[in-house]
């Protein structure tokens, strides 16, 4: 995208709280080098022996990852050196707590702004800035456990990962997983016309009017066993 638009879409990205910029994208990358390997930060791999065990991976790979793993910087400079070289993107990387913070005085002047209430700037922030965290938060996470143990797998070599029709809409089509997994450059996850992505059609939609360049799709001639 053009530097504005490139800066808009960092900033909204990191206002979602999950994690600096270069590090989010850093971790993606390294989970897509060893997905559901040794060196997946969150593979759902069963966790122990025992009936629990599967559980235990579901719940790594959901949230609890984060309390045990962490990326240094050699990692990002490895995973993710083409936005460590980006200067705007990372001093976007940089302010990351700049971010979140703003992501919930937003909401709040909105609201009290709007009802021209203390009440209203309360409600702002409960449903606009927290309620908004948490879903975007758990419709994140449930890619990564989920989409990796539960559901279709019509590409093969490929780890784990899963396509969940059902979750497409909440997930804005990040739940076709193991397309993307088999094309993880392509801007859209979807490999069939029925299958939603409200997110590839955003960056389609963006590359049409003209914001976005170099949009990468699916090779041509490229088909799935179903």
């Amino acid at each position: 995208t053009g530097p504005v638009l490139k800066v808009i879409l960092a900033v909204l990205g990191s206002m979602a709280a999950q994690g600096p910029l270069i590090t989010w994208v850093a971790v993606h990358r390294r989970h897509h080098v060893s997905s559901d390997e040794d060196g997946d930060p969150h593979s759902p791999r069963p966790s122990g022996d025992g009936p629990l065990a599967w559980l235990r991976g579901l719940w790594h790979a959901h949230v609890g990852w984060m309390f045990l793993y962490q990326i240094p910087l050699t990692d990002l400079l490895r995973h993710a050196p083409d936005l460590v070289r980006d200067r705007t993107l990372y001093r976007i990387h940089r302010a990351y707590f700049v971010w979140p913070l703003l992501g919930l005085a937003i909401p709040a002047a909105v609201g009290g702004l709007s009802a021209g209430s203390v009440s209203g700037a309360v409600s702002g922030l409960i449903w606009g800035g927290f309620v908004r965290i948490f879903l975007v938060h758990h419709s994140t996470w449930i890619v990564n456990s989920v989409c990796h143990a539960i559901g279709s797998r019509p590409f093969e070599g490929v780890g784990a990962s899963t396509n969940n029709a059902w979750l497409a809409l909440p997930t804005w089509g990040a739940s076709w997983h193991n397309n993307h997994h088999a094309y993880p450059r392509a801007a859209c996850n979807s490999v069939r016309w029925w299958q939603v992505d409200l997110f590839g059609y955003l960056i389609h939609a963006l590359g049409q009017l003209g914001l976005a360049r170099n949009v990468r799709r699916r090779p041509a001639g490229h088909r799935s066993r179903i």
